[in-house]
């Protein structure tokens, strides 16, 4: 017994340490522009991958959706390799690879064994590089993505949120889906796609992340080996201008009462990604938590709102976000209910934002600290995460911020600094709101309006 409780003592460790154990991220700026940034850990795999700042914002109503198709088809063949042989040879190494586009971003990464590690820089290379863009693959993908986009359109969560946009950013590049419009899916050419590949995949634009059992020297060599061709020649009027985006505090109502459940989502504009008030924030959407008819704890919930809709019947799930861009975000929450609940559960939820400008208590922060906490460290678990982190981070803050350091911002959080922060960003400001499905019994958008703050004598 003795034996067991020091091996298990000495394989935990405190949340301290773990903080203080994490590798250093090292960041080289190669000639070109390029940024080459990587965690060295004893794992035996790793994940490279290469972040580009460009998405859907970047790109004008004509083209509307080229980053999206552009993602589909550059896993399918090279200029070097055939769509088959580019494969094959992925495969041979035993290697997973993907990639995703949002608003902001543009991503392609592979997990493989580390000592492939130079074969997958190379890779990555030449899809950023050499994409074949054929005819033929163009055609075949373009009824892959309108497949993938009527999927998405069964989807009312996504489709919720699509309508977020559209409505809280209206007549600003924010507002249009990643995904374009079936339009313009059906009449992108490739020259469209050539166009925007050579407009905004420069290196200085590009961050080149690693996160495993590798060497940062030879993820640079392999880097200046591979990456060297992509272009520098960058100025800031080379590209076309991103106009700010505005929020407008408006309504998108998408009536259907043949739907059994009504989606709803209510937003405010939340600060860009570098705000130091996010962490503060990010507190307050962890006072009001989530909930699912799925979970367990019922009422005994920590989260107020979640006890409230198990007493009440309100809904069948909520969750808060907190979605940030370079210079604006979305801070709200999105909630699932029957058609006869939604008065009450926006009323509740709305109850929770001015308790939260008013009210806040130090043991609901001490609590949502904690829980802050434990989602940071979860950050650690695999290399793909890990690898996810340093190249998001490098683009939206310019430097990875080490965990320790967001610790301490969560620790500096206090329940005044809570109060006045979501005041800041919550009281008597006008929402967005996005609705879909059997939603008559949402009020108007005047009666939610007057939610957003307290008549105090």
């Amino acid at each position: 017994a003795a034996l067991l409780t020091l091996t298990r003592n000495r394989g935990a460790a405190t949340y301290a340490q773990t903080l203080q154990n994490i590798p250093e991220t090292q960041v080289t700026t190669l000639d070109n522009g390029l940024r080459v940034a990587s965690e060295e850990s004893n794992q035996p795999t790793c994940t490279v991958g290469v972040w580009i700042g460009v998405g859907s914002r970047h790109e004008n109503e004509k083209n509307n959706g080229a980053g999206y198709f552009l993602e589909h088809l550059a896993f399918k063949g090279t200029k070097k390799r055939a769509g088959a042989a580019f494969e094959k040879e992925v495969e041979s190494m035993g290697a997973h690879l993907n990639g995703y586009t949002s608003r902001e971003q543009t991503a392609y990464y592979i997990k493989a064994l580390s000592k492939d590690m130079p074969k997958v820089v190379e890779l990555l290379a030449d899809i950023v590089q050499n994409c074949a863009l054929e005819e033929s693959q163009i055609e075949k993908e373009r009824g892959v993505v309108l497949q993938e986009m009527k999927e998405i359109d069964s989807n009312l969560a996504d489709v919720t949120f699509d309508y977020l946009h559209a409505t809280a950013f209206q007549g600003t590049p924010l507002a249009r889906t990643v995904e374009g419009t079936t339009d313009n899916i059906k009449h992108l050419t490739r020259a469209d796609l050539v166009s925007y590949v050579d407009t905004y995949f420069k290196a200085p634009r590009m961050v080149l992340a690693a996160a495993g059992g590798i060497s940062h020297k030879e993820l640079v060599d392999a880097a200046k080996q591979h990456f060297s061709g992509v272009p520098f020649a960058y100025k800031e009027d080379a590209v076309p201008a991103v106009p700010r985006c505005r929020f407008t505090g408006s309504e998108i109502r998408a009536r259907d009462d043949g739907l059994p459940v009504a989606h709803i989502a209510l937003a405010v504009e939340g600060p860009g990604w570098a705000d130091p008030d996010n962490i503060v924030l990010n507190v307050a959407n962890a006072i009001i938590g989530r909930y699912d008819r799925t979970f367990g704890g019922g009422k005994n919930q920590s989260s107020r709102l979640a006890t409230l809709a198990v007493e009440h019947n309100l809904c069948h799930s909520f969750q808060t976000f907190n979605t940030s861009y370079s210079d604006t975000g979305l801070f709200g929450f999105h909630f699932v209910s029957d058609p006869l609940s939604i008065d009450d559960m926006m009323y509740c939820a709305q109850g929770e934002w001015m308790r939260l400008c008013t009210s806040t208590t130090e043991s609901e922060v001490k609590r949502a600290k904690n829980y802050l906490r434990n989602a940071m460290v979860a950050q650690l678990d695999g290399t793909t995460p890990v690898c996810e982190n340093i190249g998001s981070h490098l683009l939206n803050y310019g430097r990875r911020i080490p965990l320790e350091e967001w610790d301490a911002r969560i620790a500096a959080v206090d329940a005044q600094m809570v109060r006045e922060v979501c005041s800041k960003y919550i009281y008597d400001k006008c929402p967005a709101i996005a609705a879909v499905g059997p939603i008559e019994q949402l009020l108007d958008y005047n009666r939610i309006r007057s939610g957003m703050y307290w008549i105090r004598f």
